[in-house]
């Protein structure tokens, strides 16, 4: 049995000392953004998306200090979207991992500069040399990640998920919102790790295919967790979907489907990892956790 916890909590440790190497505290007068940075991507996430990164990236041989730092760069977008989904104009958060959200421990100008900050930096590092010696490797990360950050991947998914407040939303819209909102950055983290090792084509899909699936699984248990999580647990305010009026998998397919329905996503993305070997275990695992999880 493959300790997934455990490599979840020691790639944490990994992906927080790489993130405060590349986003150090600054003294000078704009220094009050950089802590604001600090605090929002070195709070204690689980770091799910760089622990993506890091498994498929060891499929292909890849220098590890090359995945960490791919991995550290999308931490930065995810956290930078947390920061703008917690703002009064989107989902009006005050807490989240447990704490204060960016906007209530700061103010919502210099919460909006933070998750800029972090958008930017994500690519900047992305890009710098010491992330793949192949040129064409980063310009290829670069338009990928773009892609499924912007408005045919997360933002646009956000977009959705705000209309979803007031819009008769059914399942298939449902699925677009959160294939685009989550499952984007989630299929970019496993394509990552086979960009950066240069992977053929056969392998590209089967690890797209897996992101695609556990993607939708995922959002399914985070809608869980919306509506029987607890709060203290989870680590934001719960039922908040609920009191929105908002369509979620849960809404439409009832508690039990929805559960039924997360299962059978994390078995078929386990499946398309048969081309693989004992190296995919840590990514068999981690689908396996998604349904199981409790924050």
């Amino acid at each position: 049995m493959f300790p997934i916890e455990q490599a979840l909590a020691d790639n944490a440790r990994e992906i927080d000392a790489v993130l405060d190497e590349l986003l150090p505290m600054r003294r000078d007068p704009e220094g009050r953004l950089m802590e604001a940075v600090r605090y929002a991507a070195l709070s204690a996430g689980k770091r799910i998306r760089p622990f993506l990164v890091v498994a498929s990236s060891q499929l292909f041989d890849v220098t590890r200090q090359y995945a960490l730092r791919v991995a550290a760069a999308i931490e930065m977008v995810h956290c930078y979207s947390l920061i703008h989904d917690d703002l009064p104009a989107m989902d009006n958060d005050e807490m989240r991992r447990g704490l204060p959200t960016c906007h209530v421990k700061f103010d919502e100008a210099t919460a909006i500069l933070a998750g800029d900050a972090l958008l930017a930096r994500a690519f900047e590092v992305i890009a710098e040399a010491a992330t793949h010696p192949d040129p064409r490797v980063r310009a290829d990360l670069v338009c990928e990640l773009a892609r499924a950050a912007g408005s045919d991947g997360m933002v646009g998914g956000q977009m959705l998920d705000l209309l979803a407040e007031r819009s008769p939303f059914g399942i298939s819209e449902i699925t677009r919102m959160q294939r685009m909102k989550t499952g984007a950055l989630i299929a970019f983290c496993c394509d990552a790790g086979a960009l950066l090792g240069k992977a053929g084509d056969q392998a590209r899909h089967a690890l797209h295919a897996y992101a695609h699936d556990l993607g939708l699984a995922f959002q399914i248990v985070d809608d869980l967790l919306d509506v029987e999580g607890d709060q203290e647990i989870v680590g934001k305010r719960t039922k908040k979907d609920e009191s929105a009026g908002k369509a979620t998998f849960v809404s439409v397919l009832g508690v039990e489907r929805a559960r039924d329905q997360s299962t059978m996503l994390a078995q078929q993305a386990i499946d398309h990892l048969d081309i693989f070997n004992t190296e995919a275990e840590p990514l068999r695992s981690f689908a396996q956790f998604v349904v199981e999880r409790k924050c």
